[in-house]
């Protein structure tokens, strides 16, 4: 039996979507050539309708604020019920586990001990005033120095190209607003962060435009879900042939939810195809320092050479994920373009950080010394260790995943728990996980064309972990404590946009 060849991580890797124990001829060919006899949807793009669903505003709202409103009706069920019945091992045991969010919380003690260091606690008028919008220079002269360091840029990254702002989402919002007229559109990859959706249409009414990736490996030198330049240009043929003009490319790297890392190849064809058409390309690095794997080799973008085309190449970076400051709400964005970056710190009135935050955050980017010798090599030991531990549970389980040694997500194949491999059932999966107290993101809410994938996060503290990967047992075994009713458990209930 052939397998997949080792730079991959597919798990596992005897056959692309089908766990290894299973009979062989019950659904794939021996080869990684070959794809399994239950076909991935045929779409190659689509066009994103973000308010498809929506039926009817309130007479207390204008029909932009019903629409926003409707949003946070239908987009996050999940991750509100999650708060309502959060599990506390003291307080609330038999409450939901989060495995659906990502965030990082193994690393609280080390953040809190450096965050409660004397050196973070400064009081000055200058923090106490309003700022340049596009964050203080003493920042953004930090930013400059780390991105330069930790994305390896051939020369000084410079301050007057950086913006700092209140975390990713405010960014992706401002860049839609920015960059594209009412009605446009960016071109993504699919699956990708659900989220988005929201970020580019609630104040900008930017849309997507799908290029759907699937799990077909069609030869050696082929991954699942991988992203090419010809799927790129077919999905954005297919914008334009309905009407809908493309203003930009998103890509995410490493990406969420599969934690696929574009290699160097693979990022200068990307935006050569962006330069082509006189694209736009924000690349999310949220990511960056969240590699774990020490033989997985990850490039920022700004490592490179020379950018294709860097007026309208536009990177941003947060502490979210890497520090697992989530709350925190620190984001930055580094463009040469210098219209783009003074049209985003405008909007800055609206999305900016105290200074007391932005004090604090310069204090953390220049301890390079904390960073590399305590922060980093602890993190990324407790994320192996934590991935190593819900890997071994999926494999006991004969449930397929991705694993790429990035990021705090596990893209897991349940498609053999769906009969008739639909999205409808998809969500009834879904609901029965939340049922049986745990949360985890369907692929439905990250825009993945084939039923039956789901995203777990598994960068949590070893108990949670244990407990929640027996929820999912007891669902996938069928022995959970609650069952969802099919009759009540309906597309409304169904997760569109998971919470991160």
């Amino acid at each position: 039996m052939s397998t997949l060849p080792q730079k991959e991580s597919w798990e596992p890797t005897t056959c692309p979507g089908l766990d290894s124990t299973q009979d062989p001829g019950s659904c794939c060919d021996n080869g990684p050539e070959r794809e399994c006899s239950r076909k991935p949807d045929q779409k190659l793009y689509g066009v994103g309708d973000p308010t498809a669903m929506f039926s009817s505003g309130s007479s207390d709202l204008s029909s932009r604020g019903s629409v926003i409103k409707w949003f946070w009706d239908s987009a996050e069920k999940g991750y509100r019920t999650y708060h309502m019945d959060e599990y506390d091992e003291d307080k609330n045991p038999n409450g939901i586990i989060n495995l659906g969010t990502s965030e990082n919380k193994l690393c609280f003690d080390l953040l809190s001990r450096r965050l409660t260091q004397s050196d973070m606690l400064q009081v000055e008028p200058s923090l106490l005033q309003y700022p340049d919008w596009r964050g203080h220079l003493f920042l953004r002269e930090e930013v400059a120095r780390f991105l330069s360091f930790y994305c390896k840029s051939p020369a000084p990254l410079k301050p007057e190209n950086v913006v700092v702002l209140n975390g990713c989402a405010s960014l992706f919002s401002a860049l839609a607003t920015v960059l594209c007229e009412v009605g446009e559109a960016f071109l993504i990859p699919a699956p990708y962060y659900g989220a988005i959706t929201q970020h580019v249409y609630l104040y900008g009414n930017v849309r997507l435009v799908y290029a759907y990736l699937d799990s077909k490996v069609t030869g050696p030198e082929t991954r699942p879900f991988q992203l090419t330049v010809e799927k790129l240009e077919m999905a954005l043929q297919g914008a334009q042939s309905e009407g809908v003009k493309v203003k930009g490319l998103i890509l995410i790297n490493p990406q969420n939810p599969l934690g696929d890392i574009y290699s160097l190849g693979e990022l200068q064809e990307y935006l050569e195809f962006a330069k082509r058409h006189s694209l736009h390309v924000i690349v999310d690095e949220v990511y960056m320092l969240s590699v774990f794997e020490e033989s997985v080799t990850y490039r920022s973008v700004l490592s490179l050479e020379r950018l294709p085309d860097p007026q309208r190449t536009h990177v941003m970076w947060a502490t979210s994920k890497d520090f697992g400051m989530s709350g925190l709400r620190f984001g930055t964005l580094y463009t040469e373009n210098q219209d783009v970056s003074v049209a985003v710190a405008s909007l800055c009135r609206y999305h900016g950080l105290s200074g007391l935050l932005q004090y604090q955050m310069a204090q953390l980017l220049r301890d390079q010394d904390w960073i590399n010798q305590v922060y980093l090599p602890e993190n990324h030991a407790r994320l192996k260790a934590a991935h190593t531990y819900v890997s071994k549970e999926l494999r006991a389980l004969r449930v397929p995943f991705l694993s790429r040694g990035a990021g705090f997500f596990i893209w897991a194949d349940l498609r053999k728990h769906l009969s008739k491999g639909t999205f409808e059932e998809e969500a009834l999966l879904w609901r029965r996980f939340l049922d049986n107290k745990v949360l985890l993101s369907s692929g439905k809410a990250f825009e993945c064309k084939e039923p039956g994938w789901f995203r777990i996060v598994f960068s949590d503290k070893a108990h949670r972990l244990r407990l929640g990967m027996q929820r999912v047992r007891q669902v996938l075994d069928g022995k959970s404590q609650m069952t969802a009713d099919p009759l009540s458990s309906q597309m409304s209930q169904e997760p569109s946009i998971q919470h991160e």
